[in-house]
């Protein structure tokens, strides 16, 4: 790849451009440059090319050359967006790679890469922006133009917008309207981040004088509430310059009224500022704490390591302040001039380690993740590119950034499944990109967890990375007692309340009168797993999908969790005409009404996927939480991820079993983590928790070993058996998914694509099988597993694989069978 910037090259010279477009292609295409474009193009600089009769799509500049393509006559391309590169080459290295590992196209990964705003196509949607002022921004009479016919129109594609002002090169022209913000694209209109904003009172100025302090005082003696709330302000003032709301609320007699009384006297004024959703002295903790000894300790061991190894593991177990040492690994990375990047499995899952991270390294520190508006993202883009932003905390989409100058990674949580993109393609993992894209710019990687990886941990025992332990809970915190109860013992002896052991009710019971907060943990959403008629057996199935439908009370409705179809619930069995339909399994759903109806003085809230689809809803159920207005937190797996409550001592888990009869080889590594990590929230300050385990198979191994905090036996259990069946780490999986709405057709097409891999690579394919779901959104779906060893190449295997796909595609007769690959699927 050769890079052109000033060019300097004579005037009539051609130049031709390899271009990635925004589209899943096999090859990249080649285009002309204008003579008078000659001086503008670089390497990683975006142009509009027009691609087929009539698309037209922003392309990124990947090479210059001047030779020209032998079997088709190259086009024009039609402008240069960018005055400066918005692309750097270590990232299209990092493309390159990520193509070829992956086995996908470089429009997959450019796609999956850039921020809407900076990839356009004739079909985007544009805009306006109805909160900006036009007249305070500088417009071009053009943009003027455009801008008047979006207030009629309110949204114009930008094929629209090409036959309005009649000419081709509209993409400066918007992309300058977005830059100012005078239009959005309409695809990027989501749920912005938002972090948990407290109310703070402080006393007017015009009454710390002592003199006016004195006659307010005389002022308020005809309003004892108002005189109550002063003297308490005042107090609490002595020990915090800030004073919440809710903190004079908490240590006064004075309800909501009083306050609202003296903030429209101006007595107190108002502010709003971005808190940690940690206890009140978080903020002074931050900013000067010290490492414990067994975290000292903990952090001369990762220095050592880094040294002769670009990768170390961190094993800490839950509370043990992993995030203080990743704030001194940070610091010193960027001492030294460079970057770092903190990926997190879950951003908004993830808010207070957000806001310590920010509190103590104030502005250098930029936020990236999905949930961003289109503005946000491009603006955190161009910081990191010119390197404003020294730190960018980032769901899995961060690895992408234009970094110049990373030092450092960090991966936390390195074992969640929800650093793996499933789809669209790029079917990538994030913490193992990461790697590699440490690699590439010569930076050091921590991964850190308290329930690792099979496969970290392998690698940290193999010395392909350092392991560093730290097995204290910060502040000697002790970890929580456990409990396992037998469901089935319960259920005999007639102790079963609903779906909660007496024990468990006890436990919700103590806890709640000594006004402790508890979370419960239900794998499932939704309110009945199945419906199913009680005399023939129907059991209602999706239209769309081969899996049966889920009843949500909240909607009335029956759901599919797949495809999104839903129905009204059932009331008389369309097959045999009976009235007599029963529930089986049940949700956070209906966990949530029946502790209603046990505790019904206790305030309850539902952390799941349904309970967060609303704008906010999520910052709100857990700044409720936070804030002591919510007792019982009902959630899915959601509650296991990031959460940090001082008040939580007591852990319920409804149903262990829902976990370890999962029919996969990670089911009972996934089920170690999941229950220790939920285990994890409680008990994380002064009080030791507790951890209530309810299970049929209440003498699993894996239980046990949750109980007994043993994650080395459960490591070895797991590898033996990985090792017997040559499963990873021993060995490498490709999925291959096909799929066709025939399913005489797709059989046919899985058996020949089976038996051709079957030719060249022998007992190393498995299948073609149904998978658990074998229908989706109306497409059959057959899986051929490929079990690549360690003695076999891999890059040899997807050669094979991507031959194969060219191959079958050319035969008609299977023209419209969808293949998917997914390298390394979990």
């Amino acid at each position: 790849m050769q890079e052109f910037d000033n060019l300097g090259f004579e005037e009539r010279e051609t130049f031709f451009i390899e271009v990635i477009l925004p589209l899943s292609l096999a090859k990249n295409y080649l285009y002309r440059i204008p003579f008078h474009l000659n001086d503008q193009i670089a390497v990683g600089k975006r142009v509009i090319v027009q691609f087929g009769k009539n698309k037209i799509y922003t392309a990124l500049i990947k090479s210059i050359s001047t030779i020209a393509p032998t079997v088709y006559e190259a086009k024009y391309i039609i402008d240069v967006v960018d005055r400066m590169p918005v692309v750097n080459s270590l990232q299209l290295h990092f493309w390159d790679w990520m193509t070829d590992y992956y086995v996908c196209n470089e429009g997959d990964v450019m796609s999956a890469a850039l921020p809407a705003g900076l990839k356009l196509a004739s079909e985007t949607i544009i805009v306006l922006n109805e909160t900006q002022n036009a007249e305070v921004v500088n417009l071009t009479e053009r943009e003027t133009l455009l801008l008047t016919v979006l207030e009629s129109k309110k949204r114009l594609s930008i094929d629209d917008i090409v036959k309005l002002l009649g000419q081709k090169t509209v993409f400066p022209l918007i992309r300058s309207l977005i830059d100012k913000e005078m239009v959005y694209i309409a695809e990027e209109v989501v749920e912005k981040y938002k972090p948990l904003l407290k109310s703070f009172l402080t006393l007017n100025p015009f009454y710390k004088e002592e003199g006016n302090l004195k006659a307010l005082f005389g002022i308020l003696e005809k309003a004892p509430k108002q005189l109550d709330a002063l003297l308490c302000y005042i107090n609490l003032s002595k020990k915090s310059s800030e004073v919440s709301k809710q903190e004079l609320l908490a240590n006064s007699n004075v309800g909501q009224g009083t306050v609202k009384a003296m903030l429209d006297k101006e007595i107190f004024l108002l502010k709003k500022i971005a808190v940690s959703r940690l206890n009140d002295d978080v903020d002074n903790l931050i900013l000067n704490f010290k490492l414990s000894d067994a975290q000292a300790t903990a952090y001369a061991e990762i220095q050592e390591e880094l040294k002769s190894r670009d990768v170390v593991l961190l094993h800490g177990i839950t509370a043990s302040g992993k995030t203080q040492l990743y704030i001194k690994l940070i610091e010193e990375a960027i001492a030294n001039g460079g970057q770092a990047l903190f990926l997190l499995p879950e951003i908004a899952l993830t808010t207070q380690i957000v806001e310590r991270i920010k509190i103590y390294f104030g502005d250098a520190i930029g936020v990236y993740h999905s949930k961003f508006n289109d503005f946000e993202r491009v603006e955190i883009w161009n910081k990191v590119l010119n390197g404003t932003y020294k730190i960018v905390l980032g769901a899995r989409s961060a690895i992408f950034l234009p970094f110049n100058e990373l030092k450092f990674i960090i991966v936390d949580e390195e074992h969640e499944s929800s650093y793996k993109q499933h789809d669209p393609a790029p079917r990538y993992q994030a913490r193992d990109a990461a790697v590699y894209l440490a690699y590439l710019h010569n930076a050091k990687i921590v991964l850190g967890s308290a329930t690792p990886s099979i496969e970290s941990y392998y690698n940290a025992l193999n010395h392909k990375y350092g392991l560093v332990t730290l097995t204290e809970r910060f502040g000697g915190v002790s970890l929580p007692t456990h409990q396992v109860i037998s469901i089935a013992e319960e259920t005999k002896r007639k102790k079963m309340v609903s779906y909660f052991s007496s024990v468990l009710i006890d436990d919700i019971t103590t806890s709640l009168a000594n006004n402790e907060q508890v979370i419960l943990f239900q794998n499932r959403r939704g309110y009945a797993t199945i419906l199913i008629c009680a005399t023939c057996g129907y059991t209602p199935k999706c239209v769309n999908c081969d899996v049966s439908l889920t009843f949500h009370k909240s909607s009335g409705k029956l759901h599919c969790h797949y495809c999104g179809f839903n129905e009204n619930t059932l009331k008389i069995c369309p097959a045999c005409g009976s009235v007599h339909i029963e529930q089986k399994g049940f949700g956070t759903e209906r966990v949530e009404e029946e502790l209603g109806l046990i505790f019904p003085e206790a305030k309850i809230a539902r952390l799941d996927v349904d309970s967060t689809r609303t704008k906010n809803s999520l910052q709100k159920i857990i700044g409720d939480f936070q804030d002591k207005k919510t007792d019982i937190l009902i959630g899915t797996q959601m509650v296991a991820k990031g959460l940090d409550f001082d008040n939580v001592t007591l852990i319920g888990v409804i149903n262990a079993d829902t976990l370890l009869n999962y029919p996969d080889f990670r089911a009972f590594e996934r089920s170690y983590q999941l229950l220790a990590q939920v285990s994890g929230r409680a008990g994380r300050r002064e009080k030791q928790g507790k951890v209530c385990i309810q299970a049929y198979d209440d003498k699993h191994r894996i239980i046990k070993q949750v109980v007994e905090n043993n994650y080395i036996e459960m490591y070895e259990d797991e590898i033996a058996e990985r090792s017997q069946f040559n499963y990873p780490p021993f060995s490498r999986l490709i999925f291959i998914s096909l799929r066709h709405k025939d399913a005489d057709v797709l059989n046919a097409a899985a058996q020949q694509f089976a038996i051709k891999l079957r030719s060249s690579l022998g007992a190393r394919v498995l299948g073609p099988e149904q998978p658990l779901v074998s229908r989706i959104r109306n497409y059959y779906i057959r899986q051929i597993i490929v079990k690549s060893d360690k003695h076999t190449a891999i890059h040899k295997v997807k050669a094979l694989l991507k031959n194969e796909m060219t191959t079958f595609y050319a035969q008609k007769v299977f023209k419209g069978v969808l293949i998917q690959l997914d390298v390394d699927p979990y």
